[in-house]
């Protein structure tokens, strides 16, 4: 089963004005599917296949010389030395579009792109499914707990795969696989221990000294270990909404997850029923709507335009989304039925911030949408309507 992505739109833009365009993202985000069915005409190499990661390291300028009208090359962080001859390759005669490069370890490809290819590549971050790509195969839940649990990695969906098969080998995939190969990380034990602890933080203001006195390291050590997280592209850190409106303001980001899915693994539950009862549940219920909003913005190429507003009092806003010159306030509420209180905040905030009540939103845990004289209501299936 073939997912249309709403990222294909913007890559084919890309490639129409840039020599090479980077396609980035967690494993199995569906990067590589995405860009062999953009462009099929394309030679393709995976440079995870020993011998041809040989033939690049050994002679990175013939190795280029066999795609002279460009070529596909995948996890091209496998071989760093092929960034500096790419660079001469760009550089000299190759058109909009020639070459197409995926990478799954984030925090080395940004590395060698900022270094070698910095102008001549367009970058776009491919996060896994979106609800309406789901939606565009006829895949739908009414029940939210069920896309909480399962995730939206693409195997999930296309090959069937059971979550539980799923996310243990993607776990251990990605510890053993991919942070053997960063100096930062000595004990991949502890590093376990440390995502899971992460994952029980879902949706908190980010305290790095209480993360690393529950995992036995360093203050420093954990703020590398989120930043490998965040650059890996499996944590994301929302950052506080930075006018004051003459109130002490809580100035830390919240952490949260962009696959739902993996957190409920690391999390210990067992299945969606589960959820129904668990304590994380409002957490990853708004870590999966503010991640809809993310992949929104991803998957056009733009960077995110989301923050959080809270006061040392305990007013908070869950997500403020700042377009142009407009916030769009949006509280996220896991539950099915709507109630006044609700609103509580969003109108605090609306008071001190001297916005319309009409341009607020509640994305609740629902199905209906409604227009209230306090603001909009929009059920979880169509969030991303916030955006729009």
């Amino acid at each position: 089963m073939m997912i249309d992505r709403e990222a294909g739109k913007k890559i084919k833009q890309f490639a129409k004005s840039f020599p090479a365009v980077a396609v980035i993202g967690p494993r199995q985000s569906g990067k590589t599917t995405l860009v062999r069915n953009i462009f099929p005409n394309k030679p393709y190499v995976l440079l995870e296949d020993p011998e041809t990661r040989i033939f690049a390291q050994e002679d990175p300028r013939g190795f280029l010389a066999q795609y002279p009208k460009g070529a596909i090359i995948d996890e091209i962080q496998k071989v760093p030395l092929l960034f500096s001859y790419l660079q001469g390759v760009l550089d000299n005669k190759s058109k909009p579009g020639a070459f197409i490069l995926t990478g799954s370890q984030n925090f080395l490809l940004m590395e060698k792109i900022t270094q070698s290819l910095a102008g001549r590549i367009a970058i776009l971050r491919l996060l896994p499914l979106t609800l309406n790509e789901l939606s565009s195969v006829n895949i739908s839940f009414d029940n939210y707990e069920e896309y909480l649990f399962r995730g939206m990695y693409p195997r999930l969906y296309d090959k069937k795969i059971d979550p539980a098969d799923l996310y243990p080998n993607y776990v251990q995939t990605y510890l053993e696989r991919d942070l053997r190969e960063l100096k930062n990380v000595h004990n991949l034990s502890t590093f376990h221990i440390f995502i899971k602890m992460c994952a029980q933080r879902i949706g908190q203001v980010l305290n790095l000294s209480s993360l690393a006195n529950d995992c036995g390291i360093t203050h420093n050590t954990a703020r590398e270990w989120i930043s490998l997280l965040e650059t890996s592209l499996i944590v994301f850190l929302l950052t506080p909404y930075h006018k004051n409106y003459n109130k002490r303001l809580i100035k830390m980001p919240k952490l949260y997850f962009f696959d739902t899915g993996l957190v409920s693994y690391l999390a210990g539950i067992k299945d969606s029923r589960q959820l129904n009862t668990h304590p994380l549940k409002g957490a990853l219920f708004e870590s999966f709507i503010i991640s809809e909003f993310l992949k929104y913005q991803y998957n056009r190429g733009k960077e995110s335009n989301l923050y959080y507003w809270r006061d040392k009092t305990g007013h908070e806003i869950d997500c403020i989304l700042e377009e142009s010159l407009d916030l769009i306030p949006i509280e996220i509420k896991s539950g099915r039925t709507i109630t006044t209180d609700y609103f509580k905040n969003l109108k605090y905030w609306c008071g001190l911030a001297d916005i319309d009540m009409k341009k607020t939103y509640i994305v609740y845990g629902g199905l209906k949408n409604q227009k209230r004289s306090m603001g909009n209501v929009i059920g979880f299936n169509d969030c991303i309507k916030v955006m729009r």
